[in-house]
């Protein structure tokens, strides 16, 4: 028994789907057999690769059905133009196409395109190749989603789940760039945990982990969406707080520090008492030109801290 258009399609997803051609009838065509095969989330039509080119940046676009003669801005210049945009790299283009000459299927391929159907297609043809195109993007979109969350994870630290040191530098060299080039503010904090080696030796290193668990919730409960915490070291920790100055980072970590010292950290039947100091510094307040030379003035600060008595906030000079 001849099997239906769209019934290889049926177990995909529906997908969002980009017609390029300045052909209406073609497209209308495509439109009405990828909605009879239930194959389309959402379809963005273009007539021309230019128009095609603005919707692919606009647009979550997950496969694109392209035709290559076209007036002015045509299926080639269509390639050409979606390859220097690495990040358009992995939405699959089929060619769909009037034009039989080989070295024009070579050329496609060439530029980029994944698949190359020639008009007048086979309606279970073309379906079959979408059909392709689609489960492979998909596959590729689950593969990325489990590779970034192995990221995420391998950039956590295992006690606190806040981001280690390697992926809180990341995320602090990009704000850096940002705050630059937008001209906002941003503040970095970094937090140590006064005498942690004495409560590591009376109380013991499970109780210290305890205590650093809880100081983490305190400081994440403390945060805004935007703001950035990760475990610098054993017993310290940085705070990113994009958009905000010397003085609104001051107000920030000063509620943190005093919510740590009035809380009561407890272990089995006994309670102990945590305090921390803190050193703050601010671009473009204290006139850092990259992130490094920021870490060193919040660093500087967070040393006049502890020789001040700890239990204190200070900022850069």
């Amino acid at each position: 028994m001849p099997r239906s258009p769209g019934s290889a399609a049926s177990s995909l997803p529906r997908a969002n789907i980009l017609i390029i051609d300045d052909s209406d009838s073609t497209r209308k065509k495509i439109k009405n057999l990828l909605t009879q095969a239930r194959l389309v989330e959402f379809l963005f039509e273009a007539k021309s690769g230019l128009e095609g080119i603005k919707l692919l940046m606009e647009k979550r676009v997950d496969l694109v059905l392209c035709d290559i003669v076209m007036p002015e801005f045509d299926g080639f210049k269509f390639l050409i133009s979606r390859a220097s945009h690495p990040e358009l790299a992995a939405i699959p283009v089929i060619l769909v196409t009037s034009e039989k000459d080989p070295a024009m299927k070579i050329k496609g391929f060439e530029n980029g395109a994944h698949d190359y159907v020639l008009k007048p297609f086979d309606d279970a043809e073309l379906l079959s190749r979408i059909h392709v195109q689609l489960r492979l993007k998909f596959r590729q979109d689950e593969l990325k989603k489990n590779l970034d969350q192995l990221r995420e994870l391998s950039g956590k630290d295992e006690l606190t789940h806040v981001y280690n040191r390697r992926r809180f530098m990341e995320h602090f060299g990009k704000e850096f760039s940002r705050a630059q080039r937008y001209k906002h503010p941003l503040s970095l904090v970094l937090f140590d945990v006064d005498h942690f080696k004495d409560i590591n030796d009376r109380w013991g290193h499970q109780a210290g982990d305890r205590a650093l668990v809880q100081i983490t919730a305190i400081m994440q409960n403390a945060m805004r969406a935007c703001d950035l915490i990760g475990r610098y070291g054993g017993a310290e920790f940085t705070l990113l707080l994009p958009h905000t100055n010397a003085n609104g980072a001051a107000r920030s970590t000063e509620r943190v520090r005093k919510k740590i010292e009035a809380t009561a950290f407890r272990d089995s039947d006994s309670s102990l008492r945590v305090t921390v100091s803190a050193g703050i510094a601010a671009y473009p307040e204290n006139q850092a030109t990259n992130m490094e030379e920021l870490l060193a003035r919040a660093d500087e600060a967070l040393h006049r801290a502890k020789a001040n008595g700890r239990n204190r906030t200070e900022k850069a000079h």
